[in-house]
This record gives C-alpha cells, structure tokens and sequence, in this order.
C-alpha cells in the first residue's frame, strides 16, 4: 500500500463526509445497480445498440 493512501485515510477518518455526500454516493450506487439488474433480466435493447458505418468485419 502506498504511503499517500495511509494519509488520505486518516485525513477521511479524521474529516468524514456528510451525511448528504454519503447519501449521494448510496443513490448513485443504488441506480447503477438497478440498471444492472434491469439490463441483466430484459437484456440491451436493439435500439440502442449501435451500428457500424464501415459495414461488416471481414
């Protein structure tokens, strides 16, 4: 582990963040996680996916 990540960690445990940041943080995580699932039962949409204007790979 590198030195300068022992010092960011005590300089956060001494300075936490607020609670709106730590809600913030859990939201963001939460919708990441809901698109996921969402992605992984129903799959990626046609539509979306993008297309090649070069044509097929040969």
């Amino acid at each position: 582990m590198n030195p300068a990540w022992l010092l960011r960690a005590k300089r956060w445990a001494q300075n936490p963040p607020s609670p709106g940041r730590v809600k913030l943080v859990l939201a963001v995580i939460a919708v990441c996680l809901v698109l996921f699932g969402i992605e992984l039962i129903w799959g990626w949409p046609e539509f979306l996916t993008p297309e090649s204007r070069r044509g097929p790979i040969r």
